[in-house]
């Protein structure tokens, strides 16, 4: 279960196979394990210690994998930060991280930091990395925190869920049970490595199994199309809004798809016309549902199902257990309420949160904050959220978070945000205000504080927002009023 020994397991077996393609850079599953060794024992030198965090902000690259497995072998924890974030977004999760050391892709603005920068360039850590030998792994055990990821909170302030070495083995497995991976797949990533899917949906499962991963810094749909036919990928992952661009694209009617064996969908269920369009394609399609606390995997619709149940997300992985919690507790049968999650992929908990990660999981179960519903063969479909996250273009968007940043402009009485239907984004924002205000200096206010795929699309002002008896604000009534 110690993610460090994946990658010297592989160089022993298969060390000339080829590991990550970038660009037109190819490193082995020898130079990885070798590079990220050294990177390990360097940072070891430079006093980090068991439980010490790395924290980073960087596109997708190699010099990422590699200092990944450097952390897993010295017993440090990665955080990896949202690039699309600001630099206020970004100080409070550094603050809250406290790492010991941030490595940063050239050219990019940096949150105020006390310790040690250094750029995730290979030279950068050719720099950092001491001599080789092996890095003394006693005392890393399962049990040993191996991520940060950060999701936004309902109450406005992220938390860092902790992933252990134990979370990411056992999800990888029922991954690999639910959607194999082969030693001679070839794995195309465009999911960003600051996401738990970056990681734990295909790349770390394929340097598991020796495959080979194709890694972008970023999505571009149109290259995404060209790298399937040149590199002869044969599956991949992505949000319904990436294969939504794909096929946008004036050439996939013609592009060749012939090496795609299957492609995995999650962050939302993909629409029936666009999943129509790829089944024509002759692609096979396996839709996913899961969260960043339960390491994600959770619910695998197989490709089988797909045609038949457009919009469920299917049933349990292995080693994984979900049930349905309704008013007066646990449900048998068919039937609807909140979903909720058991197994060895559920996360450690919240950084330094004790009370949240209680919340979260008060009776070993993951609170999802989902309602789903159970049909007689057991598979699932996710109706409506109990918290008021939307999902705009696969990025969780927790409208508190936005609210509190809008209460801050002058002249803002009241406004609430829900999320509406949104044809490129499958979801975007809406706000609405109650408040003389300008839209354009409101909207300039949230560009400047949050990440552009959290600030509203639309914004209407209203004269007052629909309240309940007791006073709380009826967003069901808000979206029935935007889509009038």
């Amino acid at each position: 279960m110690i993610l460090g020994r994946w990658i010297r397991d592989r160089a022993r077996t298969t060390p000339r196979r080829t590991a990550i393609v970038f660009g037109d850079e190819e490193i082995t599953y020898a130079e990885l394990d070798d590079r990220s060794e050294r990177l390990a024992a360097g940072l070891v030198a430079r006093g980090l210690r068991r439980g010490d965090r790395v924290a980073t902000l960087t596109d997708n690259r190699p010099e990422h994998a590699e200092l990944f497995f450097a952390c897993a072998k010295a017993g440090l924890i990665l955080v990896p930060l949202n690039v699309r974030l600001t630099v206020p977004e970004l100080a409070y999760q550094v603050c809250d991280a406290e790492p010991a050391m941030l490595f940063a892709a050239p050219g990019r603005t940096l949150p105020p930091f006390a310790g040690p920068v250094a750029e995730l360039t290979r030279e950068s850590l050719d720099a950092v990395a001491a001599a080789p030998g092996p890095v003394d792994d006693e005392g890393v055990g399962p049990d040993t925190g191996l991520l940060i990821v950060y999701t936004s909170g309902t109450t406005g302030r992220p938390k860092g869920a902790l992933l252990s070495h134990a979370n990411c083995f056992w999800t990888n497995l029922s991954l690999d049970r639910g959607c194999e991976l082969r030693e001679d797949d070839v794995v195309l990533q465009v999911l960003p490595q600051f996401h738990v899917g970056g990681w734990n949906v295909q790349p770390l499962l394929a340097w598991w199994k020796g495959a080979t991963v194709v890694l972008e810094p970023a999505f571009d749909p149109g290259r995404a199309l060209r790298l399937v036919a040149e590199r002869r990928v044969t599956t991949m992952m992505g949000v319904p809004a990436t294969y939504q661009f794909m096929a946008a694209q004036p050439d996939f009617a013609t592009a060749d798809l012939s090496s795609l064996r299957c492609v995995v969908v999650g962050g939302a269920p993909m629409p029936e016309p666009l999943l129509r369009t790829w089944l024509e394609r002759g692609v096979r399609i396996t839709q996913g549902y899961g969260l960043t606390e339960a390491a994600p995997n959770v619910l695998c619709l197989p490709p089988e199902e797909v045609a038949r149940r457009v919009g469920w997300a299917g049933r349990p992985y292995p080693h994984v257990d979900v049930a349905l919690l309704g008013p007066d507790g646990p449900l048998t049968g068919p039937g609807r309420g909140e979903l909720v999650v058991r197994g060895p992929n559920v996360f450690a908990g919240y950084w330094r949160n004790p009370a949240a990660t209680r919340q979260a999981v008060p009776d070993g179960w993951l609170r999802t904050g989902d309602i789903a519903e159970r049909d007689a063969e057991g598979f699932y479909r996710i109706c409506d959220r109990v918290k008021d996250m939307y999902v705009s273009g696969g990025e969780n968007v927790y409208p508190a978070e936005v609210e509190s940043v809008l209460a801050g402009f002058p002249g803002v009485a009241e406004v609430a945000v829900v999320g509406v239907p949104d044809g490129r984004w499958g979801e975007v924002g809406c706000a609405f205000v109650v408040g003389d205000v300008p839209v354009d200096g409101l909207l300039a206010h949230c560009r400047e504080r949050l990440a552009a795929f959290k600030v509203p699309k639309h914004v209407r002002l209203v004269p007052a927002l629909p309240r309940s008896a007791v006073g709380k604000t009826l967003k069901n009534e808000l979206r029935a009023e935007f889509a009038g």
